[in-house]
Order: C-alpha cells, then structure tokens, then sequence
C-alpha cells in the first residue's frame, strides 16, 4: 500500500494537492472547536440564533461545493477553482478577527466561508482528474491518503490552538490562524499547482449545464446511492452528538474522559484510513464499506450498552477502524457515481454531508424524545444499517464499478 501511495504522490498535482487539503484542514481544526464561544459568549449571538444560522451554513456550503463543481467541470480548470475559493476563506477568517462583530460573523459564516468550504471538493477534484492514469487500487489508495491528512490536521491543530490562546481573553485570534491557513492554501495553487493544458471543443457542451449537471445529481441512479451512504455516514453524526453525553452520564466519566476518548479515536482512524485503502486489494470497496459500516453499527449499539467508563475505552477500537472506513471508503464510491465529471462527483462528498447530518438531526430528536441518548445511540446503529441493507440491494454483487 505505501509503494502505491509513492507511486502515486510522484505526480506534482497530487502533491500540492496533499498539502493544500491539510492546510485546508488546518482551517477548520483551528476555529470549528471555538466557533460557537466566539458566537454566542464573545460576540453575542443567542442560541437559536446560532443554530439558525450553522443551518443555513450548511445549505449555502453544499449548494456551493455543486455550484462550483460544474462550474469547475465546465471550465475543464480546478486550479482557478480553487484559487477563487481560497480567496474567499482569506477575507471571510479575517473579516472575523478584524471586525469583531456579529455582522461580521454572520456574512463570514453565511456567505464567505460556506463558499470556502467547496475548497475540500475541489481538492478532491483535482485529484481525480489528475489520477486518470492510476489502477482503481492507486486511486483509492491516494484518497484515502488526502482523508488521512485531514485527520491528521485535527489531531495536531485543535490542541496546538488552544494552548497557544490558553492565556487570550479572546478566542478570535484563531480567525487570524485560520486566515493564514487558507493563505497558504491560495499560495500552493497560485503558484505550485500545474496550469492544466487547454481543452478542445467539447461536443456534448449542454451536458455541462447547471441544471443538466442538477438532473444527473437526481436521478434514480445516483439518488438512491447517495441516500445509502447518507444514512450509514449520519452515525458518525449521531455519535458526535450522544458520544460525550453519555460519557458524562450512565457512563459516569468526566470531561476529561471526553478529550481523551477522541483523541485516540482520532488517531486509531489515521491508521485504520490506511489500512482500509490496503484491504481494497483483497476485497472490493464496496465490501469493505459494507464491514465497515456495519461494525460500526455495533459500535452505536455497545455504546447504547454502556455502563461503566471502562466500557467507553475499550469501545474505542472498534470505533475507530469502523469510522476509518466510512470516513475514507465513500469518497471514491461517490466520485465514481459520475466517474467522468470529476467537480460534480467529488461534490457529492459535501452533499452527503448535508444529507448526513440532516438525518442525524432526525435520528437524535426521535431518539431523545422517545428514549435517552443512549437509545438514540443504539437507534442511530439501525439507520445505518438500513443504508448498509440499501447499498447491498442497489449493487449487490455486480460491485461499485458497475453501480
């Protein structure tokens, strides 16, 4: 797997894509963890007014990451893609630390930063557009790669973060951080990433249109697949809302049990990311998304179970070569639902991460109000089943490469 790795980052594009998606996360460890006490305690926000506004967040980043991926596919160009979008994660991070203000916060959040956000799928676009020479086994090697050093950025960042303003008043100057981040983002692009070759006449120009691109996004075939893996994808969601209630709660941890708890499982899944990309040699991806996912499920369904904090830890395993694969695994299997639109498939990564999160909000208000969290713990486990039991019809043996 690591010759595959090396054989495949010898490619400059791929390269400077490696380092621009861990910048890219650097951004988001360095100011998500402080978000909402920048919000809410310095600058004002109510809590509704916060929710509200993280929601239509969300909607404008995903309608973004689609927007700009046609617009990407059109151009036949990513790296200008990119370089615009970088541009907007400069101005909305530092409109935050230079004003101070919750006007200034809300356009950041609502407007620049959601736009910020389509850097990750157009990373993931450039890649696969610069990988059209790899085996399937390269290419998901090299992504499983670029997820890894995500992770990575927020195991080190968040930590290195907070002790650097452990003495501030104020949090804000993670925005500052943050801006930098995205600076170098901009510089790696602007100046490191290779200018593509000019395109010729395209024949099929009407194809590229937004709401050509929209219906290709709707249709059955892609639909019903991006449903499958939205619901397995919401138990990672679930868990992040129930994971440390219940720590603090029948599990009779502290908030230190919490840091830690994550900490590890942060870890475990850089390794495991890897470990799932060499298992794509033995068995398919769709099989092993399939082990992942219901291993995970398990996993939901232990920590619904738990009731001492050593059973926390000791879950923690499972845990984290579970997440590994879905975290890693899905990426591929949704570029390759349009395998020849390299800015529309990789958006589907943030589509999915709307969809997600939407049926986690569903699964956690059910689950609290007809149980406590640990049974929305356990129910978040059956929904991802059903998209394992959904994925499994829909591919069945034929696999992801005929999906």
């Amino acid at each position: 797997m690591s010759l595959s790795i090396a054989t495949a980052l010898r490619d400059p594009s791929l390269r400077v894509s490696a380092l621009a998606i861990f910048f890219f996360g650097f951004s988001g460890a360095a100011t998500q963890p402080y978000q909402s006490i920048i919000g809410i305690r310095e600058l004002g926000l109510t809590d509704s007014g916060y929710a509200s506004l993280m929601f239509a967040a969300a909607a404008v980043s995903v309608t973004a990451s689609v927007l700009m991926g046609i617009f990407a596919d059109r151009l036949g160009d990513y790296r200008t893609s990119i370089l615009y979008v970088a541009l907007f994660g400069i101005s909305g991070f530092a409109l935050v630390y230079v004003s101070a203000t919750i006007t200034a916060f809300v356009i950041a959040k609502l407007v620049l930063l959601p736009v910020f956000g389509a850097l990750n799928s157009l990373i993931f676009a450039n890649v696969r557009a610069a990988s059209g020479g790899l085996a399937q086994s390269q290419l998901v090697a090299v992504n499983a790669t670029m997820r890894a050093t995500i992770s990575l950025s927020w195991v080190l960042v968040p930590g290195i973060v907070g002790i650097a303003l452990a003495g501030s008043q104020s949090m804000l100057p993670a925005y500052l951080i943050a801006a930098l981040a995205a600076g170098v983002c901009f510089i790696l692009a602007a100046f490191y990433l290779p200018r593509p070759l000019p395109l010729g006449t395209r024949d099929d120009v009407a194809r590229y249109r937004v709401l050509a691109s929209l219906r290709e996004v709707v249709s059955p075939r892609v639909a019903l697949r991006l449903l499958a893996i939205a619901l397995i994808c919401s138990m990672l969601f679930v868990n992040d809302a129930v994971r440390s209630l219940i720590i603090t709660g029948k599990a009779g941890g502290t908030v230190r049990d919490i840091g830690i708890v994550v900490g590890v499982v942060a870890l475990l899944e850089i390794v495991f990311i890897l470990f799932w990309s060499a298992a794509e040699r033995r068995i398919t991806s769709l099989r092993s998304l399939v082990i992942g996912a219901t291993l995970y499920a398990v996993y939901m369904a232990l920590q619904g179970m738990a009731t001492q904090t050593w059973h926390i830890y000791a879950q923690t395993i499972i845990s984290g070569i579970a997440a590994a694969a879905i975290i890693s695994l899905p990426i591929t299997y949704l570029q390759d639902l349009i395998a020849d639109r390299p800015g529309l498939g990789s958006s589907l990564i943030a589509v999915n991460m709307f969809l997600s999160a939407g049926i986690s909000a569903v699964v956690f208000a059910a689950g609290t109000r007809l149980g406590d969290y640990s049974f929305t713990s356990i129910l978040g486990g059956v929904i991802g089943l059903v998209g394992v039991v959904l994925l499994v019809v829909l591919d069945g043996r034929k696999g992801r490469a005929r999906a």
